[in-house]
């Protein structure tokens, strides 16, 4: 999972204004503009009228009257191309000190409660919610830079940056004319300091109950009173259980059984009905199945959490609702988070999503998987593992090689350059990328934070036990380890600072897959790409696009229903679960209403982050093709230092330029039926 550093709130890039909340009238701005045309004839009258009428948009009364913004445009207007590419470095260089200098603050503040180490105090926890970044936007528009930055940098819709415009602009702009677009991004919208900071500790609450969602696994208990899991396996809610999971599918014993618990445990979480007091607390012994808890050999009789899980998507909405009076353009946290952040309307994911799991392949794939398991196949079997070469292998003995490689988060660190030199990359390059790195034990499943100023270091949070590390955290760490990668290569080596990243991250996520798919490799095993490899990531984009839509059709619901309490949301989210598994799920996996697929505790934290996982794995396959035509490590790597640069174009132009084509669901849909 990427948790990318708190940087500027950037709404999509938009061409009309909120002319509603300004004080310039449309007799102001043609003044103004015929003003700017006097004392600059040589001026790109498009470009200038675009920039103006936004940052007349953006004008209010406090910021001056008619006839000083009239005067204000008319000063700060620079029509000459070579003073102008100069106020965007400095204003390109401003903002990276500011981003940066926030990002550390952010960190540092933010330790205590994501890193391991002694249990956070209330402080803590408070801190962890302040955004040192919160009055940015306000001060930016209060010294008048946001206005000279929208004046001379306009923002461009999505159809023009995808160049669907009568100019076809993204598709004809260079590097340069790119990244003054993405400068315009930066501005569209004024949304108060008190809000901006509302949501850095709505964010955390949710993140620090998502941080600690610990199940006790050797604290399980079957009807007859067994344990199947070790005293000491303490796993996160989802990521561990799911992995967990996974990892039975290999010849382990009571492999089976093990499963359908993790299963049930999982159902009870979605649902709701797990008793509170068993979350992160191994005082009680619980049996699932029964839903019977007990201490000291005793039943006793907890509460459920009830709807707890619910509450928080619940708050971070109504703060998403507080956006919305702010945010014209794109006026529901849907729009901001698809057409804004993802730059792919949420129609469109939709429709590529069910594209897939709607194909006569995902039962052909099915029928694979159960003659390959000797059984009719289980919900959990969403989870699948056994395309992957690692399936073969022990995961006690990948534990006990990992545990002995990393008994620490430096020796993750310092085995770093050799990992990289095994994908490909130079020594000395190699070197340069581990250099920027840092790497911390994680108190959660683990994450990557990326860097936002050229001096700082990019950051993996990884879960280390006392042993050392298991194979399930190593696999973990190399997926955040290609984040790492990317958000290095992706800021240090990028021409302009505002081009930094990738269109969204999906494409961080795609790399991290990349790297993950070659966890045996670098520990030494020989890496298979072939037709599992594409089974694997048709099965994974499967699980996942279920996922993502229930998250999508969670905010739909919302929406239509504003005035939901924490209850009817849940009931709804499982409703809607059940209705997604029933249409594309049941048909292949079999059992009727299963709410698994509201399992996932993105829903939680990180509201519809879930489309980035499947939208990353179809890119996924697509740069995988891609590779599949490369000869050796060395252009491997070369090729991903080249396509990692491109910097934050519009994920069709990105792909376009990365691979020759748009992203598409087709070529991995084609390439399973070939392969069946």
């Amino acid at each position: 999972m990427l948790i990318a550093a708190t940087a500027l709130l950037i709404s999509s890039c938009c061409q009309k204004t909120d002319i509603q909340m300004s004080n310039i009238t449309e007799d102001a701005i043609i003044k103004a503009s015929s003003v700017i045309m006097e004392s600059a004839p040589g001026a790109d009258r498009i470009t200038m009228e675009k920039g103006l009428r936004q940052a007349a948009g953006l004008w209010r009364a406090s910021d001056g009257t008619p006839e000083e913004f009239i005067e204000f445009a008319k000063e700060n207007y620079i029509a000459d191309p070579a003073a102008r590419k100069v106020l965007f470095e400095k204003i390109s260089t401003a903002f990276e000190v500011m981003n940066g200098i926030g990002n550390q603050a952010t960190v540092q503040l933010q330790m205590p409660v994501v890193l391991a180490g002694p249990e956070p105090t209330n402080i803590d926890y408070i801190f962890s919610g302040y955004y040192p970044m919160s009055h940015f936007s306000d001060d930016m528009f209060e010294n008048k830079v946001a206005f000279i930055t929208v004046l001379n940098f306009p923002s461009y819709t999505l159809a023009e940056k995808n160049g669907f415009g009568e100019g076809k602009e993204g598709k004809k702009w260079d590097r340069l004319e790119w990244a003054y677009a993405r400068l315009g991004d930066y501005f569209t919208t004024r949304i108060p300091a008190s809000l901006i900071q509302k949501s850095a500790v709505v964010n955390s609450e949710s993140e620090n109950y998502i941080a600690s969602y610990n199940i006790y696994m050797g604290h399980l208990l079957t009807e007859k009173g067994e344990r199947l899991f070790p005293e000491d396996m303490i796993l996160l809610s989802h990521w561990n259980l799911r992995d967990e999971l996974k990892s039975n599918y290999a010849d382990v014993p009571n492999a089976s059984e093990k499963q359908k618990m993790i299963y049930k445990v999982m159902e009870h979480i979605a649902c709701q009905t797990i008793p509170a007091a068993v979350v992160n607390n191994p005082e009680y012994d619980w049996a699932p199945y029964s839903n019977k808890v007990y201490k000291n050999g005793k039943e006793v009789s907890l509460p459920s959490e009830g709807a707890a899980r619910y509450s928080y998507i619940l708050s971070t909405f109504h703060l998403e609702q507080e956006f919305d009076k702010f945010s014209p353009l794109l006026p529901t946290g849907i729009a901001r988070n698809f057409e804004g952040g993802m730059e792919v309307s949420s129609e469109d994911i939709e429709s590529l999503f069910v594209n897939l799991i709607s194909s006569p392949e995902v039962k052909k794939v099915g029928d694979l998987i159960k003659s390959r398991l000797g059984r009719e196949l289980q919900p959990y079997d969403i989870w699948y593992d056994g395309f992957k070469s690692r399936s073969t292998i022990s995961e006690d003995q990948l534990t006990a090689k990992t545990r002995k490689m990393y008994p620490t988060p430096e020796a993750f660190h310092q085995d770093m350059p050799r990992m990289l030199q095994k994908l490909g990359f130079s020594k000395e390059k190699s070197k340069w990328l581990a250099d920027r790195i840092v790497v911390e034990g994680a108190r959660g499943s683990g994450h990557a934070w990326g860097a936002q100023a050229r001096w700082e270091p990019a950051r993996l949070r990884t879960r280390i036990g006392e042993k050392g590390m298991d194979y399930k955290g190593y696999n973990i760490a190399v997926h955040e380890f290609g984040h790492n990668v990317e958000q290095t290569l992706s800021l240090y080596d990028m021409d302009y600072y505002t081009l930094n990243g990738v269109p969204n991250t999906a494409f961080t996520e795609t790399l991290a897959f990349i790297f993950q798919k070659r966890d045996l490799k670098l520990m030494g095993y020989p890496l298979t790409i072939d037709d599992n490899t594409t089974l694997d990531i048709f099965w994974g984009a499967y699980e996942i696009m279920g996922v993502a839509l229930v998250d999508m059709y969670t905010w739909r619901w919302l929406y239509d229903n504003p005035s939901a309490t924490a209850e009817e949301l849940r009931d709804a989210v499982l409703r809607l679960a059940k209705e997604v598994w029933n249409k594309y799920y049941e048909p292949v996996l079999g059992t009727h209403d299963s709410p698994i697929l509201a399992i996932y505790s993105h829903m939680v934290n990180s509201p519809m982050y879930l489309p980035n996982y499947p939208f990353g794995h179809v890119i996924e396959y697509q740069l995988e093709e891609y590779f599949s035509g490369i000869s050796s490590d060395a252009e491997f790597a070369s090729e991903i230092q080249r396509i990692y640069t491109l910097g934050r174009l519009t994920p069709h132009i990105w792909m376009e330029q990365a691979v020759g084509s748009k992203v598409s669901t087709d070529p991995l849909i084609k390439a399973i039926d070939k392969i069946l």
